[in-house]
């Protein structure tokens, strides 16, 4: 089994390179590259955590050289289930991405872009879930981010390119500072290998040890979006098209909650930051779904969610008991799946209406009740309404908060139960604006010009590479850009998409750009896509005792330390 290890990293890379040498003439055999190569990566995670789970963590040095000197990748439990989730929840992203018809069209380029950049992405967070080093770790966060400026930029438009500065300039300097920790890490212990730095680091000074947990600390908040980190998020990434908004907030910033649940226990066991860690916590639980309360348009409030709810695994993390860590692991899994599906029915509801700005859409109820109760069901989810999974995340973190009993562990607790309060009022807001209301009268963002043509034309194509449809456009005729672009007086629609005959869609030039509105029903494949990915948090609450149980015991594994030492370096 430890040979199956690196496979995870090294299949969607092989894959890239096939699909380049494919190039632009065979986009059905690219699509059915990325799918298979996705499946295949999801098998192997599942195998690679029933391996992790009954026989411990599983460790490979390739190359056959030893630590320090070689490359170590292991799986153990926690890294086996993040495993899985992730290439669950990108497998589906792909998935809908190719009924939307993401890849590139732009006849100046060579070869389509999307599926090359999001095979490495995937590549990229795959290294990082098993790295057995800082520097192998780091080498999977710049994979994953260069990968990730290719996609956050894709299109081109005003916005995203503003966007995209903002979180390549985020990444850079973090990334800056991740590579002077690993040095400084080095300099204080003579390697980078985790099994070693764990036996290492405990005999250094408490004031160099807390030096070098600070630092990396404060690196994977900002992966994480940790408040005080979090300020570019809401801004990067609601500019994006659905499928690349759905990944990047589903799991990009778990990547950096995984690296606080492995650096915290392996490499600084104990509870220096931890008071640090619920200070952080209860900042961005409230922060952030207050944020989300003030706004109007559906990504938006989506993002300032996705900044609160990222508190309750700092909580879990920063209480370091095994009840904490499990709740925190429960609720990574968790949010993964929920936050994913979510942005994916924001995507549907944008190619449903035109738009997702709360206060121009309305009656989706009546209208698309299927897209209704998409979006309903993980939205009760996210909520925390019982029994469903997002209930037992909750539920566990807050009794380790009880079990800790002091101040700090009491006021997260009010605090977590008045963010999932307020997350259901945000919840409810959508639901009856977006929903529940009647439509108005122009669901369509204004300055549209809209015709109308058969819906297989382009409404949910299928077939091969088309641009981007669906998302908000960049920037507009007087100089303004997204949100205020679409709300800058313009040209009036002419018609809206419900004034087409059913079966047909409605093509929307919004200043200058082409999107597509769907007047009957959604494109099969996105909506199938987004169904599994709530059908999933669903299964969660199925596998509720099994779920618990095995986050229960990677936590105990966590806290033990010594099955990954003796994994790493032999017994």
């Amino acid at each position: 089994m430890n040979a199956l290890v690196p496979l995870p990293v090294l299949l969607p890379l092989l894959a890239t390179g096939l699909e380049l040498a494919l190039g632009p003439r065979f986009p059905r055999g690219r699509r059915a590259v990325s799918v298979i190569v996705l499946a295949t990566v999801l098998a192997l995670s599942v195998l690679l955590l029933i391996a992790a789970d009954t026989r411990g963590p599983l460790a490979v040095h390739l190359g056959g050289f030893p630590p320090p000197l070689g490359i170590t990748l292991v799986a153990d439990r926690l890294s086996g289930l993040m495993l899985t989730v992730s290439s669950a929840v990108t497998l589906c992203v792909l998935v809908y991405s190719l009924g939307q018809g993401m890849t590139d069209r732009d006849e100046r380029a060579p070869l389509a872009v999307f599926h090359p950049a999001y095979l490495v992405l995937v590549s990229g967070v795959s290294c990082i879930f098993l790295a057995g080093d800082l520097v192998n770790l780091y080498v999977g966060f710049e994979i994953m981010l260069v990968a990730s400026f290719v996609l956050l930029t894709l299109g081109g438009t005003e916005s995203r390119l503003r966007a995209g500065s903002t979180y390549v300039l985020v990444s850079l300097i973090s990334s800056m500072v991740f590579f002077t920790g690993i040095a400084l890490v080095y300099a204080a212990a003579g390697t980078v290998n985790f099994g070693q730095l764990a036996l290492r680091l405990v005999e250094l000074s408490p004031g160099v040890r807390g030096l070098l947990e600070g630092v990396l600390l404060t690196v994977f908040t900002v992966k994480a979006a940790v408040f005080p980190f979090a300020a570019w998020l809401p801004d990067s990434y609601p500019t994006t098209p659905a499928p690349i908004t759905a990944v990047f907030a589903g799991l990009l910033t778990k990547v950096g909650v995984y690296c606080m649940l492995r650096t915290e226990t392996l490499l600084f066991p104990g509870d220096r930051l931890g008071r640090l860690l619920m200070a952080a916590a209860l900042a961005s639980l409230v922060i952030g779904v207050l944020g989300a309360v003030a706004q109007t348009d559906l990504k938006r409030v989506l993002s300032f969610v996705l900044v609160s709810h990222i508190g309750y695994m700092v909580f879990g993390i920063g209480l370091g008991s095994r009840a904490g860590l499990g709740g925190a692991m429960v609720y990574v899994v968790h949010h993964i799946t929920v936050q994913t599906a979510l942005f994916l029915v924001a995507g549907l509801i944008e190619r449903r209406t035109g738009t997702t700005e709360l206060t121009r859409v309305g009656g989706l109820a009546r209208a698309a009740p299927a897209l209704a109760a998409l979006f309903l069901l993980p939205a009760l989810n996210l909520a925390g309404i019982p029994p469903m999974s997002g209930f037992i995340g909750k539920l566990e973190l807050l009794r380790a908060g009880v079990a800790r009993a002091d101040g700090w562990s009491y006021t997260l607790v009010a605090a977590a139960a008045l963010t999932s309060l307020l997350t259901l009022y945000v919840m409810a807001k959508v639901w009856n604006l977006a929903f529940w209301r009647a439509a108005p009268p122009e669901p369509v963002a204004r300055g549209a010009v809209l015709e109308q043509r058969d819906t297989h034309d382009d409404c949910g194509d299928e077939s091969g590479d088309v641009s981007p449809e669906g998302e908000r456009t960049g920037g507009s005729e007087d100089g303004r850009t997204g949100g205020e672009g679409e709300r800058a007086a313009g040209a009036r629609p002419e018609r809206g998409p419900r004034g087409g005959p059913a079966g047909q869609a409605v093509t929307a030039t919004l200043f200058g750009r082409a999107i597509t509105v769907t007047t009957d029903k959604l494109p099969p494949t996105m909506t199938w896509a987004a169904a599994a990915l709530v059908l999933l948090s669903l299964a969660y609450t199925v596998l509720g005792g099994p779920l618990t149980s095995l986050t229960d015991r990677a936590a105990a594994e966590l806290l033990e330390r010594s099955p990954y030492i003796e994994a790493v370096l032999g017994r």
